[in-house]
């Protein structure tokens, strides 16, 4: 696969080759989009009918980028007497600059033409041969080109503009130029993105940033929540880097919600560019201790849209929390359940978490009162919808075979789920860190019913409910033979027992009982998970394991993070140092941004991690991963009005020093030093 080059602005983003160059794709989502719909699916310079060749690429910035261009790549003995340069910003929509170099002692005449095309496909549909099921139009205009999709009332536009005059078709725009001698042409290209609503306007307009900005609002904006987070000063580059580019990715990544006017974070790029409950709440639960205000929008905004009635086509229950929001075609024409889709088993129990951990992190007292009703829906869905079978799980089934998910936990790809022989179990399915969630709920639910909403008998009843799944899944879910915990229940009730980095996640959740935690460990630093760069999703002698596979066998920073914490937990930590350090050595070999996956194979075998091909690059529990990962090598832990600090530094990593750490407290430091370089 060839190299891409991807900006973002919230979820407005383009992804083209690194000639700065769209063209039609069916498998991959190049193009420019925003919220949900390919605004620009063809962007192609020529000059004189030739396409051109990179010199350099500069990203230095996550919303602008520059190509520098030549003809013909030069030869040593050759020059190029004529050099391109495109620099693009987006913020809402599209600015570019095409500028034409001449080198040459003597004017000279070119043809510039730039291909424009938009085929308003929905991000869902790009996998397929779509067929529009609306219109399309072009309209030429004095110094702009119109291009307009329909479909009853779904109404989407990309005007392109141009400062310099030129000749101006349906497909494009051509300039014939006269460059002087040591001289430049260049012209300003401005793609508007109109997302037109019932009224005939840009429903955008009505948001407090009005659908785009400008590079200067984008760059401030970056500049001072970056300066907001705690200052990171360390002996290890490494970690250094990966924790400033998880800042900047995770501000790059937060946009303005259609809808609500708040500002939320999108999941990843360029699949996940939208609210996801999972990722979400995730993210919130990493960055704590760095960037808290990322929190409450993303709690109100899924309290907002909490499930109110049963509706199979969005596997919607009362009391759930959503799992995916989409604002495209198909989700506006109901092809898919995505407005939003309520289909994640385990974003429910995760909204308690979330809201617990933000408090015992802010003292914001107020924001957990004002949600005490969701989260009495939240805890009740999990005793009632949640336990499909009447046994005390929480299950998953999805209501709508025809477009709903199958796999309705984290790993929610279809064959992420099997026994140890590769066989896929039917449905419904309880997987281990589910119960995790629920007792962590549970025990945090109880906190909040007892200390904010003045229910002690509530407390007492979520008590008592969680220690009895505890010992019911400690009973139930235990690989006697292989003495590790399976990676679900099937419907009758018998164990999934493939071996997975899902107990990591138990681990964080405490519901592992402590005489089986040190062999919990000793698996997930085992040689059949542990690659040398983190913990695989499934070990190497399962059936289903492929090093590349989506869920099957690949290492992913998130679940590491999460992983570590939960080590940490339970006092392994060496072992937790052990995840931390080789992930922030593998953030090297992806220029500081961990991306959403890479692949299983043993570090042995590789002397760098191979990249997993459709990974997203940024995603934002990726992104996360770092800022967890200091917490949990500096040992931060709230305690009242107070900040425990018991750091653990692996050898190797010399001096951590986090500076200005947020909190209830105010601000403090916190420092940790490994005995030796």
């Amino acid at each position: 696969m060839k190299r891409l080059v991807s900006i973002l602005d919230g979820n407005t983003f383009m992804v083209c080759d690194e000639q700065g160059d769209l063209e039609p794709s069916l498998d991959f989502p190049t193009g420019m989009f925003s919220f949900d719909t390919r605004f620009l699916s063809t962007w192609l310079l020529t000059l004189d009918g030739e396409r051109l060749s990179t010199l350099s690429v500069d990203e230095e910035q996550s919303y602008r980028t520059r190509f520098f261009l030549v003809p013909d790549r030069p030869a040593h003995a050759q020059e190029a007497t004529v050099s391109v340069l495109r620099s693009r910003t987006i913020g809402g929509g599209l600015d570019e600059e095409v500028a034409v170099l001449n080198h040459a002692g003597r004017a000279v005449e070119f043809v510039l033409r730039i291909d424009m095309g938009a085929d308003f496909a929905d991000l869902f549909e790009i996998k397929s041969a779509r067929r529009q099921k609306g219109d399309s139009t072009a309209t030429v205009g004095a110094r702009e080109l119109r291009l307009t999709y329909r479909r009853d009332r779904f109404l989407r536009e990309t005007v392109v503009s141009t400062s310099e005059p030129g000749h101006i078709d349906e497909r494009g725009m051509t300039f014939t130029i006269r460059v002087p001698a040591h001289g430049e042409w260049s012209t300003q290209l401005h793609v508007a993105t109109v997302i037109y609503g019932a009224r005939g306007e840009d429903i955008r307009a009505t948001l407090p940033l009005g659908g785009s900005r400008t590079p200067a609002d984008i760059e401030s904006e970056h500049r001072r929540l970056v300066e907001r987070a705690p200052k990171l000063g360390c002996d290890f580059t490494p970690l250094e880097r990966t924790y400033q580019r998880s800042l900047k990715d995770l501000t790059a990544l937060r946009y303005e919600s259609i809808t609500l006017g708040v500002r939320l974070l999108a999941a990843g790029l360029p699949w996940f560019m939208t609210l996801f409950g999972r990722d979400s709440m995730l993210t919130g639960l990493q960055v704590l201790p760095f960037m808290p205000d990322l929190v409450p929008p993303t709690l109100i905004v899924l309290a907002g849209l909490q499930g109110a009635r049963l509706d199979d086509f969005r596997d919607e229950e009362p009391g759930k929390i959503l799992h995916e929001l989409r604002y495209g075609e198909t989700a506006g024409f109901e092809e898919q359940p995505h407005s939003p889709y309520y289909g994640a088993a385990d974003s429910t129990a995760l909204f308690v978490i979330l809201l617990d951990e933000y408090e015992r992190w802010s003292g914001d007292a107020a924001l957990v009162r004002a949600l005490e009703f969701p989260v009495r829906l939240a805890l009740d869905w999990i005793d009632s919808y949640g336990d499909l079978l009447g046994n005390g799980y929480v299950w998953y089934e999805t209501r709508n075979p025809r477009t709903g998910l199958e796999n309705q936990c984290w790993k929610d790809s279809w064959d992420s789920i099997s026994y140890a022989d590769g066989r896929l179990p039917g449905f419904p399915r309880a997987t281990c860190e589910l119960q995790g969630y629920a007792y962590d709920a549970k025990m945090r639910g109880a906190r909040l019913a007892r200390t904010f909403f003045d229910d002690p008998a509530w407390a007492d009843r979520l008590e008592r409910g969680a220690a009895a799944l505890k010992e019911r899944f400690n009973r139930d879910f235990w690989v006697a033979d292989g003495e590790y915990y399976a990676l679900a229940l099937d419907a009758e009730g018998k164990p999934v027992d493939a071996l997975s980095s899902n107990m990591g996640h138990l681990l964080w959740s405490g519901i592992v009982d402590e005489s089986r935690a040190a062999k919990v460990a000793e698996h997930l630093l085992g040689p059949r998970l542990f690659s040398g760069w983190g913990v695989r999703t499934l070990a190497t002698d399962q059936g289903r394991y492929n090093p590349v596979g989506y869920h099957a066998g690949t290492v992913w920073p998130f679940d590491n993070s999460i992983i570590a914490w939960g080590l940490w937990r339970y006092g392994f930590r060496e072992e937790a140092g052990r995840i931390c350090l080789a992930m922030a050595e593998a953030s090297r070999y992806f220029d500081g941004r961990l991306p959403e996956a890479f692949a299983g194979y043993d570090r042995g075998l590789t002397d760098y991690p191979v990249e997993y091909p459709t990974a997203c690059s940024p995603q934002a529990w990726s992104a996360g991963a770092p800022l967890l990962m200091l917490r949990v090598l500096l040992g931060l832990e709230p305690q009242g009005e107070h900040l425990i600090i018991d750091p653990a530094v692996p050898h190797g990593m010399g001096r951590i020093e986090l500076l200005d750490i947020p909190g209830r407290w105010g601000h403090v430091d916190a420092l940790g030093r490994s005995r030796s370089l």
